[in-house]
C-alpha cells in the first residue's frame, strides 16, 4: 500500500484541504473508490475506511493480480466533515456536482477538477454515495442510462438491487455520469445511512466490492464467500413513493428490506404536543420497502418510504 496526496488546496487563514488516496499493487489504472464527497457521509468514509483495512491485508498476502492497480480515495470534502456540514463551508456548494471541474474557476469547481484529473483514466469507477432526503436504503448498486452503462458488470457486486434511472440535467455534473462519459464503468453503491454509522450496511458493501473485483479479475481468487444475491433490476420510476399527508413526529413501524403489503400500517405522525395521531401512513402497495426516513420529524407532503412493487 503506498498513500499519496491526490489534491491540495491551499488556504489563506487555515491549513490546506489535502485529499489522500491509497495505492494497491502496480500497473494499469484498474479501479477507483471514492468515498465522502460530502460533509455528512461518515457511514461512507466508514466504509472506505473498511475497505482500505481488508486490501491491506488482501496485498500483503499477494491477492493482487500482478500488472493491477486499485486507488481508494476515502475522503474528499474534510472541510465540511470537520463541522459536520454537508456541502462547502464558505458557500454551501456541492462537490459532487461540479464534475468534470473547472481548475480556475470557483473552490468545489478547483477540488472536483483535481480529483477527476487524478481518476479519471480507471476502468472501473466506485462511489460510495448518499440521497439528498435523511433515511436508510436496501444496500444496491445505482446507474444512470447515460447509454455507457454496463449492467452485466452491476450484476456482479452481488447486491440485492441494481437501480437504473434516466438522468435529470443536473445529473451532468456529478462523478458517476462524467466518469462514464470518460469511458469508466461507474457504479454508485449505497450502503444503508448516511451520516450515522451502520456496521452491517457498509460490510455487506466493502464485500460486494471485494466481490466485484475479484469476478473482474483485479483481485485473486474466486470469491465464493461473497456471491451475494442474484440481483434484481429495478426501474427508478416503477418504485412506489409514499409520502407524509400531515407534518409532526414520524413513528415508523417498518425497516428497509421488509415485505409489506396493500393497506398495511408503516408509520404515524404524531402531535408533537400531545402525541395524538395526526395521520396514519398504509403501504399503497405489496412490496419491498426499498427506502425509509429516519428523520424523526416530518414535514407534510415529503417522501417518507419507497416501495419496490411485487
Amino acid at each position: 500500500m503506498e498513500r499519496k496526496l491526490i489534491f491540495e488546496l491551499k488556504s489563506l487563514y487555515r491549513d490546506s484541504l489535502r485529499v489522500t488516496g491509497f495505492t494497491f499493487g502496480e500497473g494499469e489504472k484498474s479501479a477507483c473508490v471514492v468515498g465522502a464527497l460530502r460533509g455528512n457521509e461518515v457511514q461512507q468514509l466508514y466504509t472506505c475506511a473498511q475497505l482500505v483495512n481488508a486490501l491491506k491485508r488482501i496485498e500483503r498476502e499477494g491477492g493482487i493480480t500482478p500488472g493491477k492497480s486499485i486507488l481508494v480515495v476515502p475522503s474528499v470534502n474534510s472541510a465540511s466533515m470537520n463541522i459536520k456540514k454537508r456541502f462547502w463551508p464558505t458557500d454551501n456548494t456541492d462537490i459532487n456536482r461540479m464534475f468534470p471541474g473547472y481548475n480556475l474557476g470557483e473552490t468545489t469547481q478547483r477540488i472536483a477538477a483535481g480529483l477527476f484529473d487524478a481518476i479519471k483514466d480507471y476502468q472501473n469507477g466506485i462511489q460510495f454515495a448518499s440521497f439528498y432526503i435523511p433515511g436508510v436504503f436496501v444496500p444496491h448498486v445505482r446507474m444512470m442510462k447515460t447509454g455507457y452503462e454496463n449492467l452485466d458488470k452491476a450484476k456482479e457486486f452481488g447486491l440485492p438491487y441494481i437501480i437504473l434511472r434516466q438522468p435529470r440535467p443536473y445529473d451532468t455534473t456529478t462523478l458517476n455520469y462524467n466518469w462514464q462519459v470518460w469511458e469508466t464503468d461507474a457504479f454508485s453503491l449505497y450502503a444503508g445511512t448516511t451520516d450515522t454509522i451502520d456496521r452491517a450496511g457498509a460490510i455487506q458493501a466493502v464485500n460486494a466490492a471485494l466481490n466485484f473485483l475479484r469476478k473482474e479479475g483485479i483481485l485473486l481468487g474466486s470469491g465464493r464467500a461473497h456471491e451475494g444475491y442474484i440481483s434484481s433490476v429495478v426501474e427508478e420510476e416503477d418504485l412506489v413513493n409514499v409520502k407524509s399527508a400531515q407534518a409532526g413526529l414520524f413513528e415508523s413501524f417498518c425497516n428497509p428490506g421488509a415485505n409489506v403489503t396493500r393497506g398495511q400500517l408503516l408509520a404515524r405522525i404524531l402531535d408533537p404536543c400531545d402525541a395524538s395521531v395526526r395521520a396514519n401512513i398504509v403501504s399503497p402497495a405489496d412490496g419491498v420497502i426499498f427506502f425509509a426516513q429516519e428523520d424523526p420529524l416530518v414535514y407534510a407532503n415529503a417522501s417518507v418510504f419507497r416501495i419496490i412493487p411485487e
